[in-house]
């Protein structure tokens, strides 16, 4: 009976026997200590979990537009089939003048309805949309108020007087604000949903290229040591006394903040924190054995950096991504909270708190927003207590002792 297992079976296939799965998987192929890790990553059920929730929402949240938006998935239009969602159209396409489309307006809604249908999104706003047809509720004194407005299912206020087809398009169940309007009139539901997007795209860019910065400047600094270790050190100790929050003040009045802006702004600082690790391992790493063994092969200094010292030194390094992934989020809400951030009208998480902030009288932009970043930090946190434990080399190899 044939008992060897699938890497035996790789191993002793000629080439010209080999296909492409097999080569997929002998290069993708974990190793057992990496095993170990996943599995270890896997016992970790609050962090594992944390994952699995914190990578649907970011999914979920990349299709926003599929989601929440102002424009319908798919038109039928006079027997032509439209995808507004992915192309601009202009009005006079459906007998109007302007450059672009307010598919919301009654006249052109009842033009696409007359010579065809349309296939909306769950939730019939963007993160911009102002719903026009909130016809507002009635307040103390019988006095109409406006925005702000409660979601439908907290307020037990009765509704101003409005034409019928307008308090028709307000009842229908797209249009339902299931987390109210801001203060200008938008759907919070939306701008938490644009938010959460922008708010993890920035975390992760920052944290990949400010980790990938830091790991070479201290694999560099950590490796050659001596004059280049001094230098650098001096430089750091420069750099890190500058106050970054000042920095951002200036460069925000000199500037017009944007994604960009603030991701290259708040880079330019975040890249010394892996630094001062990675330059420990090196240190730790570069006189051991195997090192030697690679020098006495002729290998050149960068293929020992890459292929020998980074691969230890990157274990360490991983688990503090989490972390700095949270600590990116945060600093992007911290600076729309202050005015600081992403240009006004952004969908935006810190700019929601603000709201809150300015309208106590409306108590669900807060908790929205509150609880919106609070879920996500609270993830991320989770997620690295799970990668801590996973590459915990005593927990490793204790798995290891058991097996």
């Amino acid at each position: 009976m044939d008992q060897k297992t699938d890497s035996e079976r790789i191993e002793t296939t000629s080439p010209a026997q080999t296909t492409r799965w097999q080569r997929f998987k002998r290069r993708f192929h974990l190793s057992p200590v990496n095993r170990r890790r996943l599995a270890r990553f896997k016992a970790h059920k609050l962090g594992y979990r944390s994952f699995l929730l914190f990578a649907g929402l970011f999914l979920v949240s990349l299709f926003a537009e599929f989601i929440a938006n102002d424009r319908p998935l798919m038109i039928s239009y006079k027997g032509e089939i439209l995808f507004p969602v992915l192309v601009d159209y202009p009005e006079e396409k459906f007998g109007g003048f302007l450059a672009i489309t307010d598919y919301r307006t009654p006249d052109i809604a009842n033009e696409i309805n007359a010579n065809g249908w349309m296939i909306w999104p769950p939730i019939r706003y963007s993160y911009d949309t102002i719903n026009k047809d909130y016809p507002g509720r009635i307040g103390t004194g019988g006095i109409c108020l406006g925005y702000p407005s409660p979601p439908p299912w907290s307020s037990s206020m009765k509704l101003c007087d409005a034409p019928a087809d307008q308090l028709a398009r307000f009842h229908e169940l797209g249009n339902t604000n299931w987390l109210g309007l801001d203060s200008q009139g938008r759907d919070v539901v939306a701008r938490v949903i644009y938010g959460f997007r922008i708010s993890v795209l920035f975390g992760l860019i920052l944290t990949i290229v400010s980790s990938a910065l830091g790991i070479i400047a201290g694999a560099v600094q950590g490796y050659f040591g001596g004059k280049v270790d001094l230098i650098f050190q001096r430089l750091l100790e420069i750099w890190n006394s500058i106050p970054e929050l000042f920095v951002l003040l200036i460069l925000s009045s000199l500037f017009i903040p944007g994604f960009w802006t603030l991701l290259g702004i708040l880079m330019i600082f975040s890249w010394t924190s892996l630094v001062g690790l990675v330059r420990a391992e090196f240190l730790r790493g570069r006189n051991l054995e195997y090192v030697r063994a690679a020098r006495a092969l002729g290998l050149s200094d960068w293929q020992i950096i890459f292929k020998h010292l980074l691969p230890n030194a990157t274990v360490a390094t991983l688990t503090f991504l989490p972390f700095k992934l949270s600590g990116g989020i945060a600093a992007l809400t911290a600076l729309d909270f202050l005015g600081l951030g992403m240009p006004p009208g952004s969908p935006s998480l810190g700019e929601l708190l603000l709201e809150g902030k300015k309208h106590l009288e409306a108590p669900w932009l807060g908790i929205s927003g509150f609880v919106a970043v609070s879920i996500i930090l609270s993830l991320a946190i989770f997620m690295g207590e799970a990668v801590r434990d996973a590459l915990d080399p005593r927990k490793t190899f204790r798995m290891q002792g058991k097996e």
